[in-house]
């Protein structure tokens, strides 16, 4: 049976991952900081009909992430698919930082969207490495894209969110550097970006921007999805691939 992970599912992209997930998995956990959180979207998708459970897990607690990898390690004895999802942008809310770059801010950012993510890396990796083809999926953003921030003509380059920004190039180095790590194995690493969606990330976002969650988990699925001879190590959008 496959069983897939998503990170911070118990609302919007990652609530729609989960889902899409457990179409053709055979299993999805749900995680969530709070454990009624998470229960209450596992409660939702298992009476939608899919095969579902919970798991309190705190991706700034190495604590919280080694004992939910415990947790499946015991129940369930592999991991086929990881999401790392969880992810915040305070300075979307944050009252005018007095410098352009925040201590703080930075602090607040990494402990979530990149030492959570290297946490949930580290604590998981042994279970994904016991499935016959792991798929390891970053949940990332093109505002992270180097690339996008020093092109003029990009739409993105005049946002100026450094933690945020900062934080995603991170993550898609971490997936740059995984990948190579893995590169004798059946594993595949993907950042992805799910593009603009109607979340609670930023102020304006559920009336403003253009995909709702369910459309945006479609590049999850895709990446959690590649086939044996694709690319591992690439970052993708829904029209391909994004430059990093």
């Amino acid at each position: 049976m496959k069983i897939a992970l998503v990170t911070g599912a118990n609302k919007g992209i990652g609530l729609a991952a989960a889902r899409r997930l457990a179409r053709d998995c055979g299993h999805v956990i749900v995680t969530a900081r709070k454990a009624d959180a998470g229960e209450e979207a596992a409660d939702r998708l298992s009476r939608e009909g899919h095969s579902v459970s919970s798991l309190a897990m705190d991706v700034t607690d190495p604590v919280s992430v080694r004992a939910a990898a415990a947790h499946v390690s015991q129940h369930f004895g592999h991991l086929d698919v990881l999401v790392n999802n969880a992810g915040i942008l305070p300075e979307a809310t944050n009252p005018e930082p007095t410098e352009v770059l925040d201590l703080a801010m930075f602090q607040q950012t990494y402990a979530t969207n990149v030492l959570g993510a290297v946490a949930v890396l580290e604590a998981f990796l042994p279970l994904v490495r016991r499935s016959p083809a792991g798929r390891i999926v970053n949940v990332s953003s093109t505002v992270g894209s180097l690339a996008h921030q020093t092109d003029p003509d990009s739409p993105w380059h005049s946002m100026v969110v450094p933690a945020y920004q900062s934080s995603k190039a991170a993550l898609n180095a971490i997936t740059i550097v995984l990948s190579k790590a893995l590169a004798g194995t059946q594993i595949k690493v993907t950042s992805v970006c799910p593009g603009w969606v109607q979340t609670d990330l930023a102020p304006g976002n559920r009336e403003q921007a253009p995909l709702t969650p369910e459309e945006a988990a479609d590049v999850i699925h895709r990446a959690a999805r590649l086939g044996a001879t694709d690319a591992t190590g690439t970052f993708i959008d829904a029209n391909g691939p994004v430059r990093w």
